[in-house]
């Protein structure tokens, strides 16, 4: 194994300091401290002249080169004179490199802690333009509805068409897996707890009415907003880094009317249904888990379920799912139409989108549940 780079000193009679060289210098080693040839420069007597002698230079990379670059930089304050002849011919045209090229000044930012009230104030315009983008986005998206109802909307019926199958047939696998565990979560969870006081029938009222009124709509919005949100966000993200929204308005589209608009009427038009095929699936989650664990028969089950159900309970989940499909094709076609110019930029897209649909989506269900209860429904 080759020795590890090392240096040191030794005091030539006419005043020279030489810096000897020594082992196979390697990134892998860690880069050599200066802080001794600063201490040696600057002790008396000082040298006037700094040579180095590189015999004993095993091998090397641009550790040596970091080494020697600093070693000159110190002479160079201490006003004291270098003599690079000792060293390799390939380690010279490499510092001779490095110092024809000075450092491009205001090249390294100065990062100076900003007081509180500065941060406060960045925070808030921060805030503040975000809520003006997010109006603008509105504005153009009633705009685009607008010109949809009066059918001079400009888009391709076909990504419709395509939209819709991805929002909603490809979808069934994850909704149908998703929707099977939260049903058999929320009867097992009742189960338990029923089955102290002998009401084990009763698991299938409470898995029918939460299935129906909230759980089915909002898991299926939430797993839309993980799966089609961010698809969303990156593919216009995609599109916006590729300047090909640019080619767009140059062409005389508006992103808004044939990107957005065919997202949001795709995914809008496909969660309810999403949402009676979730609840659907809930429910036989729930009947698993009464007929298998609770000994209860399939009739007993289904006649409870038919009895705890109501039409209002029902359309109320579908207007749920409606606007929280809603909301969730919005969040991603904001982001994606925030998205900026880097590749990067289009993996915070979709996570941003992620997160603000499910905000939205939690924020939206709180609202409802207020509404409701106040109508009574």
């Amino acid at each position: 194994m080759a020795e590890s780079g090392t240096f040191s000193f030794a005091q030539a009679a006419d005043a020279t300091l030489v810096i000897r060289l020594s082992g196979s210098w390697s990134l892998k080693s860690g880069l050599s401290s200066v802080d001794e040839v600063e201490r040696r420069l600057a002790s008396a007597p000082r040298p006037l002249r700094v040579s180095f002698d590189s015999r004993g230079l095993k091998g090397w990379d641009s550790s040596v080169l970091t080494f020697l670059a600093k070693v000159t930089e110190l002479c160079r304050q201490h006003r004291i004179t270098t003599d690079q002849s000792g060293l390799p011919s390939g380690i010279r045209r490499l510092l001779d490199l490095a110092e024809a090229v000075p450092e491009r000044a205001g090249a390294r930012q100065e990062t100076a802690e900003q007081a509180l009230l500065e941060r406060i104030g960045d925070a808030t315009l921060a805030t503040a333009g975000s809520a003006l983008e997010m109006l603008a986005f509105l504005g153009e998206m009633t705009v685009a509805f607008f010109k949809l109802l009066r059918m001079r909307a400009r888009y391709r019926a076909s990504d419709l068409v395509l939209l819709i199958q991805e929002c909603g047939a490809e979808a069934l696998p994850i909704v149908t897996l998703i929707s099977f565990l939260v049903g058999v979560i929320l009867a097992f969870v009742g189960a338990v707890q029923l089955e102290k006081f002998g009401g084990q029938i009763y698991v299938a009222d409470m898995v029918a009415i939460a299935m129906m009124r909230d759980m089915g709509a909002m898991m299926t919005a939430i797993i839309m907003a993980g799966r089609t949100g961010a698809a969303f966000a990156a593919e216009i993200g995609t599109m916006k880094v590729t300047q090909e929204i640019d080619a767009l308005r140059a062409s005389g589209f508006s992103p808004m009317e044939f990107l957005v608009l065919p997202r949001v009427i795709g995914l809008t038009l496909m969660m309810p249904l999403l949402c009676l095929y979730s609840d659907f699936i809930g429910l036989l989650g729930g009947a698993a888990i009464g007929v298998g664990m609770l000994d209860l028969s399939w009739t007993t089950y289904y006649h409870e379920t038919v009895k705890a159900i109501t039409l209002t309970q029902i359309f109320g989940g579908v207007f749920k799912s409606t606007v929280y499909g809603l909301l969730v094709s919005l969040s991603g076609c904001l982001r994606g139409l925030q998205c900026g110019e880097s590749s990067s930029a289009v993996g915070d897209a979709a996570t941003s989108a992620v997160v603000t649909g499910i905000v939205a989506i939690v924020v939206a269900c709180g609202i409802f549940s207020v509404v409701f209860y106040v109508l009574g429904i």
